[in-house]
Order: structure tokens, then sequence, then C-alpha cells
């Protein structure tokens, strides 16, 4: 793959991953996973760590050789796609959200309903335990998902800090929303008015947070994707297919599930969730059609 197509690709999956991470109930993890850049990622954070820990101990080259581990041509643009689609996405997609609330939750349903796909895809061969794990993750999401929401008035910045170490791990967990966490435990609203405040404090104190909680978490993630990765695709579906509680278009106002009534979009709802599924099985049909084209291109370059 060349330098700009690269480049181009981990700013797209960036601003994708992004936008997912500021909404309530979409996982940037489980758009990572769709664009094919969720491996890379969790290798990049594991091999940040180890190179900090190689700085702090003197140990020069193995820090050199980390770095290189980053895959930093792809991290880099992918940073800066997800920074500015938060950015963006903090003035835009709330505003969405409260005006259309049901047609974006059904939009939403129908693209992480969708990417189940993706890691089901991924395991090899399907055990008796890895059912198992996929409904316990499946329990534990679905009941997260419809916890109350707490009061976001003036946190301290210790909440701040241990809130945001939580909350940036589910980030990258795919099926739970780190946005959702940040409103159950009350800071996703003072969050997205820091970032377009621009209050320093609380967001220094926040990116601290982050900074030790995925380091690290990436760390345990890089282990079980490298050691359990059948078991770990399994227990990732069940939590993408709990967490669809949160993107279930008709809520009450205290989180519980209901039918639509009359003065719901419900043909809105049905259309935007199809198109949200359509769209995803285009991404995944296309990678794979890549995926085969490569292999292709590689075996007839081999014999």
């Amino acid at each position: 793959m060349s330098r700009l197509r690269t480049f181009f690709r981990g700013l797209g999956a960036g601003t994708l991953m992004g936008a997912a991470d500021i909404i309530p109930g979409v996982s940037g993890g489980t758009i990572a996973l769709i664009v094919g850049v969720y491996e890379a990622i969790i290798q990049a954070l594991h091999a940040a760590t180890s190179m900090l820990v190689a700085l702090v101990q003197g140990r020069w080259q193995r820090a050199r050789l980390h770095l290189k581990q980053m895959h930093l041509a792809l991290i880099l643009p992918l940073a800066v796609g997800i920074g500015g689609a938060i950015l963006l996405g903090a003035r835009i997609l709330p505003p969405l959200m409260e005006a259309y609330p049901a047609s974006m939750r059904g939009l939403f349903l129908g693209l992480v309903g969708a990417s189940l796909a993706i890691p089901a895809m991924r395991i090899s061969h399907w055990k008796r335990s890895y059912v198992g794990l996929a409904i316990g993750a499946a329990v534990v999401a679905f009941l997260l998902a419809g916890l109350p929401t707490a009061d976001g008035s003036t946190p301290s910045l210790f909440r701040v800090f241990a809130t945001a170490a939580v909350a940036i791990c589910a980030m990258i967990v795919p099926g739970v929303s780190g946005a959702f966490l940040l409103e159950v435990f009350g800071l996703y609203a003072p969050t997205l008015d820091a970032i377009n405040q621009q209050n320093l404090v609380y967001l220094t104190t926040f990116a601290a947070g982050a900074v030790v909680g995925l380091g690290g978490f990436a760390r345990v993630l890089h282990y079980l994707l490298t050691y359990h990765y059948n078991a770990t695709m399994a227990v990732l579906i069940g939590l993408i297919a709990g967490a669809l509680r949160a993107l279930w278009p008709f809520l009450a106002p205290d989180r519980s599930l209901r039918w639509p009534t009359d003065g719901d979009p419900v043909g809105m709802v049905i259309g935007l969730a199809l198109s949200g599924a359509a769209f995803i099985g285009l991404l995944i049909w296309w990678g794979q059609r890549r995926s085969t084209a490569s292999d292709t291109f590689v075996e007839s370059h081999s014999s």
C-alpha cells in the first residue's frame, strides 16, 4: 500500500471513529473493526506503552524497535481524523440527536447491527465456550446500556480523570460506547461543553486519565488478541449485540424500551436502519474484494 493511500485510509478511518465516539451508544472500536484498522490500533498502543517503558529504562535500541512497530504512517493520520471529527461532531451531532432522536438511532442501529458480521467472520472455528462468552458479554452490555444516567453538574477533576480512564477503554472495545459511559457517569454534556469552550484544565485532566487508562488496557487487549483471538472475537460479538439496546429507536425517558406509537417516524427509522445496514454490507463486500485481489496478486507474482 502506498504512503498516500495509507494516509487517506488512516484519515478516513479516524474521521469515522471520531464521529462514532461522540455518539452515545455507538462504538468507535466497532468502526475500527469495520474498516480493518482495529488490530493495527491495538498493536500500536501496545508498542507505544512498551516504548515508554524502554525509554524509562534507558534501553534506546529497544525503544526505537517499538517505535517502528507503531504503524505511524497509519496511526498519525488516524489520530488527526479522530480529533477533527470529535471537534466537529461536538457541534453538529448532538443537535441532530436531540432534534431527530428516533431517526438517528435507527440509522446507528442499522450500522452497528450489521457490523456484527465483522467479528463473526474473523472467528476461524466456533466452540461451545465461545457461544457462552458471547451470550455472557451480550447480557452485560444489555444491562449496562439500560442504566440510568447520572447528574453531570460541576464534576470534580478527580471524577473527570477516573471517568476518562474508564471511558477511553470502552472507546476501543467494539460494541461498548465510551460516549455512553460518559453519559452514564454524568460527564457527557460537561465534556462536550469543555471541548466547545476550550476548557484547558478540564481537557488536560481528561486527557491524562485517558492516557493512563488506555496505556494499561491496550496491553490487555493486545495479549487477548494474540493468544485468545477467537474467544476475544466472540466476546466482541456479544458486546456489540447487547449494546444494541442503547440504539433502539423508541426509548422511554427512563431508557426503558417501548414499542412505536402513532406519532413516531417508523418509516424513516426503518429506511435509515436499512440504509445503514446496506452501507456496512458494501464495506464488507469491498473489504473482501480488496483482500481477494491482494491474494491473487501475491499468488501470481510468487509462481
